[in-house]
């Protein structure tokens, strides 16, 4: 893909991202507990709730790749204010996490799901929250067709960016952050359209740089520390921890 945009040619990019498969997930659940190795004193096992996001691409009208975004309503209880991709906690009834991702979207930012054509699933992520989170990328042919009702009482904005800007040292700072003898980066990406300035960070930041990579076949211009957490193994744990707590891993 070096010195062509993928976007130039939508029906390659996707028959390759069709392709694609994702690393095996951290973050599946505990298998059963049996009898030889039970903890009756331990309780119910903890089991990770569940979510999906649609990572949505459409061709920009300089042919290149751009992803749809939203920005929270100020008055959600949690990440209020900030800038997140479509989607949300899995539910009874969802048939997969493609079906999560399309279903939320549908009510947050009124996107039909005929008009998207999903390609894949990506790696999963674990939200602060001790979410797992499915990043599920969608292809959106007909940018036109596509007319936002935005559900107000989530989302106080829709807009779009260029999905390469999460590949770029542009636009971009970090910070450090240690954790149980564990260093994280923590990267903010800013966009300005007009007279509006978004940023874009922690966990929709992290995302989009793996999203990103994958699309463009190739790594970040800057250098990316990522840690996977170890899930607490009983439901007690989970009541008193924070992500903060988590042990980490490499």
């Amino acid at each position: 893909m070096a010195g062509r945009d993928p976007g130039a040619d939508m029906e390659a990019l996707i028959r390759r991202l069709r392709l694609h498969r994702p690393a095996p997930s951290p973050y599946d659940s505990s298998p059963a507990v049996t009898p030889d190795t039970a903890n009756d004193d331990a309780g119910e096992l903890f089991r990770p709730r569940r979510a999906a996001v649609l990572v949505c691409l459409f061709r920009g009208s300089a042919g290149e790749l751009r992803v749809i975004l939203t920005k929270r309503s100020s008055s959600l209880s949690t990440h209020s204010g900030e800038v997140a991709l479509p989607g949300g906690k899995t539910e009874e009834g969802d048939a997969d996490d493609a079906a999560t991702a399309l279903r939320e979207s549908k009510e947050e930012i009124g996107l039909d799901s005929a008009l998207v054509t999903v390609v894949a699933s990506l790696d999963h992520f674990l939200s602060k929250h001790l979410l797992v989170v499915v990043p599920v990328v969608g292809v959106l042919s007909d940018i036109q067709a596509f007319k936002p009702v935005l559900n107000v009482s989530e989302v106080e904005e829709i807009f779009d960016v260029p999905l390469e800007m999460f590949l770029k040292d542009e636009n971009r700072t970090s910070e450090e952050r240690e954790k149980l003898e564990q260093t994280f980066t923590v990267h903010y990406f800013t966009y300005e359209k007009g007279n509006q300035k978004y940023m874009i960070w922690g966990l929709t930041a992290r995302i989009l740089i793996h999203a990103a990579s994958v699309v463009y076949e190739r790594p970040p211009d800057f250098p990316e520390r990522r840690v996977q957490f170890n899930l607490p193994k009983y439901q007690k744990e989970y009541s008193s921890m924070a992500l903060g707590s988590l042990p980490a891993r490499h």
